[in-house]
């Protein structure tokens, strides 16, 4: 007896994002030079490049620094306040939010 799973996933190649699950296609994934097991979906690697970022400036100073911190707690402001859902914010936010670190 065949296993109708085997059957379904068959022919199809998938990668799985470790982050969030997500399945895409392999060359829509962001894998790790010494671990090309280890795949990422586009939105989560921007995420984790924001927070090397953030990383980064842990151990700068100076005025683009303190800039970008101001921008990473209005960041946390809006998504605390759930501002990213409302239907008249939404698209501005998620524009402004791909191009600001």
């Amino acid at each position: 007896m065949v296993n109708r799973a085997a059957l379904d996933t068959a022919g199809e190649d998938f990668s799985q994002c470790w982050c969030c699950d997500a399945s895409a296609d392999p060359t829509r994934m962001v894998h790790l030079g010494n671990h090309p097991e280890v795949a990422l979906c586009v939105r989560c690697a921007h995420w984790a490049a924001k927070q090397a970022w953030e990383i980064e400036d842990q151990g700068k100073a100076g005025p683009l620094v303190r800039v970008r911190g101001r921008l990473r707690a209005a960041r946390r402001y809006v998504v605390r306040r759930g501002w990213q859902h409302h239907w008249l914010l939404r698209g501005p936010l998620r524009w402004l939010g791909k191009r600001l670190p």
